[in-house]
């Protein structure tokens, strides 16, 4: 998760929403990236999940895990469960736009259902959203 919050502070150094995700795969470290602009469908999880998909040359993830830094929205969620993902472990819980624990639920579903662990590093993660939002508004 550490290096998933690396990831969320890159982008926020470019003025993007800090949000990051790393893909681990039997204990080593696939890909790993953060939301970038221009793009409605760059979302951290999906750019570490196409990059671990052509780097493995394989559209099952089956025996990795996902960090990322923020609670996946519904269409990350979605991409999770059809890339066979084994478990995914988030920091802050996102109670308007949040796809697994808040909102859309969607791996109820899906045929492919992740273990989900929430609330890893929950504050830092959390701080780093605010933060961003707050210093938007002013």
């Amino acid at each position: 998760m550490e290096l998933a919050i690396e990831q969320a502070k890159l982008a926020q150094k470019n003025d993007e929403v800090p949000i990051g995700a790393v893909i681990v795969s039997e204990s080593n470290i696939i890909s790993f990236s953060h939301n970038t602009s221009n793009d409605p469908t760059a979302h951290a999880e999906m750019l570490v999940i196409r990059q671990a998909c052509e780097l493995l040359s394989t559209s099952a993830l089956y025996n990795s895990d996902i960090y990322v830094t923020l609670e996946p929205c519904p269409m990350c969620a979605q991409a999770i469960s059809l890339a066979r993902i084994k478990r995914v472990y988030f920091g802050a819980y996102n109670l308007k736009g949040g796809g697994i624990e808040n909102g859309a639920k969607i791996f109820q579903f899906c045929s492919h259902i992740p273990e989900v662990y929430g609330g890893i590093l929950e504050t830092e993660c959390a701080s780093l959203l605010t933060d961003f939002f707050e210093k938007l508004r002013d």
